[in-house]
């Protein structure tokens, strides 16, 4: 979605690229709101193989994003020129245990959240049953697929996946 263009930056003297969303969606909400959503969630990371965000923003009625400049062939040159792409090449194996460590470590984290965000709370978000009891329960009930359960250390959280789990809407 877009088009992208090298770019100098002469304030950082580097070289980076700007990706720019056509005209023809400048003004769809729902684009442009998945665009900044796409901005934010990269910028909250940091990891060798995800591209680096700089800025992102609307200058005269065109949305764009500032990233690093990435050198090479794009993926598009690679399957135009017919050479297929192997699994080997396609899948980094060595960040995969990398990657495992950080899911789980995420896991956790949104389990200590939860546990703290219902202390005192029947309910997640609101003072009822709501879209984020369900999401929140889909994703406890998940996290038993990497083996991860909450434990001891999550009392609210088992509280309220227990009393979730008594909702006939819950029930399998």
């Amino acid at each position: 979605m877009g088009e992208v263009y090298r770019a100098r930056d002469s304030k950082l003297d580097r070289d980076v690229a700007i990706k720019v969303l056509p005209s023809t969606v400048a003004n769809d909400a729902d684009t442009l709101s998945r665009f900044e959503r796409e901005a934010k969630a990269v910028a909250a990371l940091s990891h060798p193989n995800i591209l680096a965000i700089h800025d992102f923003g609307r200058h005269d009625g065109i949305a764009y994003a500032v990233t690093e400049l990435l050198e090479g062939e794009t993926l598009r040159g690679r399957l135009d020129g017919g050479v297929a792409i192997t699994q080997r090449q396609a899948v980094d194996y060595a960040q995969i245990p990398e990657l495992a460590q950080r899911g789980l470590a995420r896991v956790q984290h949104f389990f200590e959240t939860l546990n703290e965000r219902l202390a005192g709370r029947e309910f997640v978000a609101t003072d009822r049953f709501s879209l984020a009891d369900i999401t929140a329960v889909v994703a406890v009930d998940f996290a038993r697929v990497v083996r991860v359960k909450p434990g001891e250390q999550h009392p609210e959280l088992l509280r309220w996946r227990a009393a979730m789990a008594q909702r006939p809407s819950m029930s399998h």
